[in-house]
C-alpha cells in the first residue's frame, strides 16, 4: 500500500520538479539576458559604447544558444541511454554552478580584455546545460502522466517554470535597479547571479526525489528483450547512437520541430530581451518602466500556461497551436503602436497582446512536439528541435532586432514584420507535422527498412 501511494504520487511530484527545476534554469538564462541589456556592455565592453557595446552584449547571449545544441545531443544521449534524471541533476547543478561564477566574474576594468573572454567560455557551459535540461524537464513531467491523453498538460508544467523563472528575475533585477548607477554597476547586478546558489540547493533536493521516468524503464526492458531475442537467433545490430537515430531516421520531421519551436523561442526573446534594449535606447524609458512592465506580463504568462494547456487537451493540440501562431502574426503591431506611447500602461498592454497568443502557444508546443518521436530517443529528438530552434532563431533575434531598429530609427515596422515572420514560420511548420501516428510511422518504416 505504502508503495503504491508512493508511486500515485509521482506524476504531482515529476510536475512539481520539472516546474522548479525549469525555473531555476530560466531564472539563471534571463538574469544573463537581462544584465547583456542592461549592464554588460558598459562592464565587459567598454570600448564599444551605445549600439555596438548593447551588439557586442548580446553576441554573448547568442553564443549561449549556439551551445544548446551541443548541450541537446549531449544529454540526450545521457537521458535516451542511462535515465532522464541523472541528465536533469547534472544539467541542475551544472547551471547553477555557473551562474554563481559570472556572479563572481571581475570585469574589463580589472582584468583587461580577460573579463569577457570569462564571460563568454561561463555563456557556452550555461548554454550546454540549457540545452539538455529543457527536453528532460518536458518528459519527466508528461511521461509520469496517468493517462497519454494528459501529457501534454502535465508537461506544461515544464513550461510553467519559463515565466515562473522570468517573474524571478525580474524581481531580482527591479530590487537592485532601484540603486544608483554607481552602486548598480558596482556591485547590484551581482546579486541575481549570487542568489542562484540558493536556488540550486532547493532544486537539486526536489529533483532527487523523484523517480526515473516509467516510460524510460518500460523502453529498457523492452531493449533487453530485443537484445535477447537477437542473442539468441545470434544476430548482431551495431548500437546507434540517439543523435545518429534521429538525424538519419527522418531529418524532415526534425526539420519540422525546429520551425514549429520558432515562435515560442525567438519570440520569447523578442519581447523581453529585445525590448528592454528597445525601449530604454530607442523610445527613452527608464529601465525601471520596462522591467516593471515585463514583470506584470510575465505573471499574465504564468497563469496563461496551464490554463492553455487545458484547452488544448480539450479542442486538440494541433487546433490550438494553429490558432495561436496565426494570431501572433498580428499582434506586433497593436505591440508597437502601444509601446510607442511610452506610459507603463499602454507598453504592459502592447506586450501583454504579443505574449498572451505567444504564451499560450510555447505552453503546448513541448508536449505536442514530444508525441512526434519514440521512446527510445524521444529525449534527443525534442533536445536537439528545442536546441536547434533556440541557436538559429532565438540568440539572433535580439541581435537582429537590435540592427534593425538602428537602421530604421523611428521606424517600427521592420520590427513587426520580424516578429510576423517568425509567427508564420511556426503556424507552417505546426500544420506540415501533422497528426501524431504519421510523424512516429517515419521512424518505424526506417526501423523496418534497416
Amino acid at each position: 500500500m505504502r508503495g503504491n501511494s508512493a508511486t500515485g504520487h509521482q506524476p504531482v511530484r515529476a510536475s512539481t520538479a520539472a516546474f522548479v527545476g525549469t525555473m531555476i534554469e530560466w531564472y539563471d538564462f534571463y538574469i544573463y539576458a537581462t544584465a547583456a541589456a542592461l549592464v554588460f556592455g558598459k562592464l565587459f565592453f567598454p570600448s564599444a559604447t551605445g549600439f555596438y557595446g548593447t551588439l557586442a552584449a548580446f553576441g554573448t547571449f547568442a553564443v549561449g544558444f549556439f551551445a544548446r545544441p551541443l548541450g541537446g545531443a549531449i544529454f540526450g544521449h545521457i537521458g535516451d541511454k542511462i535515465g532522464r534524471k541523472k541528465s536533469l541533476v547534472i544539467t541542475l547543478v551544472m547551471m547553477g554552478t555557473v551562474t554563481v561564477l559570472i556572479g563572481l566574474l571581475p570585469t574589463h576594468a580589472s582584468i583587461g580584455v580577460w573579463a569577457p573572454v570569462l564571460l563568454i567560455l561561463l555563456r557556452i557551459v550555461q548554454g550546454i546545460a540549457v540545452g539538455g535540461e529543457w527536453g528532460g524537464a518536458v518528459l519527466m513531467a508528461g511521461e509520469h502522466s496517468p493517462d497519454k491523453s494528459k501529457r501534454t498538460f502535465f508537461a506544461s508544467f515544464a513550461q510553467l517554470g519559463s515565466p515562473a523563472g522570468l517573474i524571478l528575475s525580474m524581481l531580482m533585477f527591479k530590487l537592485v535597479t532601484g540603486l544608483d548607477d554607481e552602486a548598480f554597476l558596482s556591485w547590484g547586478w551581482r546579486v541575481p547571479f549570487l542568489f542562484s546558489a540558493v536556488l540550486l540547493a532547493v532544486g537539486f533536493v526536489i529533483r532527487l526525489s523523484v523517480n526515473e521516468s516509467p516510460d524510460f524503464i518500460a523502453e529498457q526492458a523492452a531493449q533487453a528483450a530485443r537484445d535477447k531475442a537477437d542473442a539468441t537467433r545470434r544476430v548482431a545490430k551495431p548500437a546507434q547512437a540517439p543523435l545518429s537515430q534521429v538525424l538519419r531516421g527522418a531529418p524532415g520531421l526534425l526539420a519540422l520541430a525546429v520551425g514549429a519551436n520558432v515562435l515560442g523561442i525567438a519570440g520569447f526573446y523578442f519581447t523581453n530581451t529585445f525590448m528592454i534594449a528597445y525601449t530604454t535606447q530607442y523610445v527613452g524609458l527608464n529601465r525601471a518602466v520596462i522591467l516593471d512592465c515585463l514583470l506584470v506580463v510575465s505573471i499574465m504568462q504564468f497563469f496563461i500556461t496551464p490554463l492553455s494547456a487545458y484547452i488544448a487537451s480539450r479542442v486538440g493540440n494541433l487546433r490550438f497551436l494553429s490558432a495561436m501562431a496565426f494570431a501572433s502574426i498580428f499582434t506586433p503591431y497593436a505591440m508597437f503602436n502601444l509601446v510607442d506611447q511610452g506610459s507603463l500602461t499602454s507598453i504592459t498592454l502592447g506586450v501583454g497582446a504579443a505574449v498572451l497568443f505567444m504564451g499560450a502557444y510555447y505552453a503546448v508546443i513541448a508536449g505536442y512536439v514530444s508525441d512526434s518521436f519514440p521512446t527510445r530517443i524521444r529525449y534527443t529528438g525534442i533536445s536537439m528541435a528545442y536546441q536547434l530552434s533556440g541557436a538559429i532563431f532565438g540568440g539572433l533575434t535580439p541581435l537582429l532586432g537590435t540592427v534593425l531598429a538602428e537602421n530604421f530609427k523611428g521606424q517600427w515596422w521592420p520590427l513587426a514584420l520580424l516578429f510576423s515572420a517568425i509567427s508564420l514560420l511556426s503556424l507552417v511548420s505546426v500544420l506540415l507535422l501533422g497528426n501524431v501516428g504519421q510523424r512516429t510511422e517515419q521512424f518505424q518504416l526506417k526501423d523496418q527498412q534497416a
